[in-house]
């Protein structure tokens, strides 16, 4: 097998797991380009991103960069044999588009051409979809539109957050990269058209967690779970206070509520939809900690009044 001189571009934990198995194999990673250190939490302190974490324990070269282009002519010159990217954001153009010899792949988290574009795993569980899976795919100057190298099908399960879903997208996806820059090494990588009508996953923004109870119970659990952790599911009570719900779950035998109709039932925090009602495990009211949801509810005024709007 060719050893292949790799450039990979990724920022954040989903993309740990590949730049991990590619600096573990018999490739070389020239250099990894992140998105530089923000300042996080409440005292704003500059953090690295986890890919950067990576990367300087493995000991590789890190380059910050918020889009490629401005590292074109770098990139260009260090004549490598290919590009991989994984969960980085933003298109890449020519000259560099086509500057390493094998051009660039990227992992994608959907079974392309479903779900192009930045959110594809919170898009596809707030659809309510039961499988989804992971695209090895050829960049070109479209979004997410170059052939297919390999996909691998994973299927959602009822419990997945986000979170939960793309970690183990991020993991099983880590020897899916691997065995395609292996098979491109050794020339026996074979690429497909991506086929059917594309779908589209653009960034969510804070208000897509926004929840509302006028919806099915399954609806509204598919809203919490595809916008936790990012940006976070919310809803508002009657008097305008904020709740962020961090666990949920479908409350399969519990009698139907009006939908926001706060209750304890059972030792369960209970809040009706338009069908059966959801459990609320944890929440968050604004201004404290996270706590258990039975503990808030039966700690507000006027408890047996209050619902969601």
């Amino acid at each position: 097998m060719t050893r292949l001189r790799l450039l990979f571009a990724g920022s954040p934990a989903a993309a740990v797991p590949s730049l991990a198995a590619l600096a573990g194999g018999p490739h070389a990673v020239e250099a990894v380009i992140t998105r530089p250190p923000t300042p996080q939490g409440r005292k704003r302190v500059l953090t690295p991103t986890p890919v950067e974490v990576e990367a300087e324990r493995l000991g590789l070269e890190v380059l910050h960069a918020r889009s490629l282009t401005p590292l074109t002519d770098e990139l260009v010159a260090r004549q490598v044999d290919l590009g991989v990217i994984v969960a980085f954001g933003g298109l890449i153009r020519e000259p560099l588009l086509s500057a390493p010899r094998l051009g660039w792949i990227n992992l994608h988290f959907s079974l392309l051409p479903a779900y192009r574009g930045a959110a594809p795993v919170q898009r596809a569980i707030m659809a309510g979809d039961t499988r989804t899976g992971m695209s090895v795919f050829r960049l070109t100057a479209g979004l997410d539109e170059g052939e297919l190298l390999a996909q691998r099908a994973q299927p959602i399960g009822a419990h997945d957050t986000a979170g939960s879903l793309l970690e183990r997208l991020a993991t099983d996806g880590a020897g899916l990269v691997a065995s395609v820059v292996d098979a491109l090494a050794d020339g026996t990588a074979t690429a497909t058209p991506q086929q059917g009508t594309p779908s589209f996953a653009p960034k969510l923004t804070r208000d897509d967690g926004r929840v509302t109870f006028t919806s099915c119970v399954a609806t509204v659990s598919a809203r919490v779970r595809g916008t936790t952790p990012e940006p976070g599911a919310f809803a508002e009570l009657d008097d305008g206070t904020t709740v962020k719900l961090l666990e949920v779950a479908i409350a399969h035998d519990a009698p139907a509520l009006e939908p926001g109709r706060l209750t304890v039932q059972a030792g369960a925090a209970l809040v009706g939809t338009a069908d059966r009602p959801l459990e609320l495990i944890r929440v968050q009211p604004a201004g404290k900690q996270a706590m258990r949801a039975v503990d808030w509810m039966r700690g507000l005024r006027d408890a047996a009044e209050r619902r969601f709007r």
